[in-house]
């Protein structure tokens, strides 16, 4: 079943409304506009239908006229020759096609009423669909926004779990390696590594002053003993 159940439906339809209130509203305009693009090939094939009436009824109306002016040229002919008799029967029949004539230009003029309400319907479902077709593709824009932007989010959240879990590890490498230096410095016999760029002679002096330091420590160590 359609959306809509008539032409009338559709124009008076608030699209924008049914959109908001629907559940899945890319598919809804997708068979709003599939129901208007079916109905307005239906009206204009009503169209044409029409059109083509109002043609041969206008032509058939051409045609009485035509035919009811020449009645009334026999009846002037038959007056010229003095028969008025005949001119009475051309008149009458003159008279018939007139009245024929008034008919179907009746006819002819609500024909054309018709074509004319078939183009005014064509060109406002026209509008409408212009109308909802522009809506879809700020739907889809919209669509692909969205997807877009969730995409770039999922990246940069990706990124950002794998640059921050990198950073711990750098620094749980680092608190690592301070406590293993720590460890070092503090225990005993071990012998320290002279520093970088250290001179033969600075570490004689260095080791001169060990001595030094012994020598005095061996001197206090012993007044206190006494």
């Amino acid at each position: 079943m359609g959306i809509f159940s008539r032409f009338k439906d559709i124009i008076n339809s608030n699209i924008n409304a049914m959109l908001d209130k629907a559940e899945d509203p890319e598919k809804l305009i997708r068979l709003m506009i599939q129901e208007m693009e079916e109905t307005l090939v239906e009206l204009k094939a009503d169209c044409a239908r029409t059109m083509a009436q109002a043609a041969k009824s206008g032509r058939g109306l051409d045609a009485v006229r035509e035919r009811a002016a020449r009645w009334g040229e026999k009846a002037e002919l038959a007056v010229d020759k003095g028969r008025e008799d005949m001119a009475r029967e051309a008149l009458m029949e003159k008279r018939a096609l007139e009245g024929r004539a008034a008919t179907l230009a009746e006819e002819q003029a609500a024909i054309a009423g018709m074509v004319d309400a078939y183009r005014e319907d064509i060109g406002r479902l026209e509008e409408k669909l212009a109308s909802a077709k522009e809506r879809q593709r700020t739907l889809l824009h919209r669509h692909l926004r969205a997807t877009g932007k969730k995409r770039v989010r999922e990246d940069i959240s990706r990124a950002d779990s794998a640059e921050a879990l990198l950073r711990f590890e750098e620094f749980e490498n680092r608190i690592e390696r301070m406590e293993a230096e720590a460890e070092l410095a503090g225990s005993p016999g071990v012998t320290r590594r002279p520093a970088e760029g250290e001179s033969l002679e600075a570490r004689f002096d260095r080791l001169a002053a060990d001595d030094e330091v012994e020598q005095e420590l061996a001197r206090i160590k012993a007044r206190r003993a006494e």
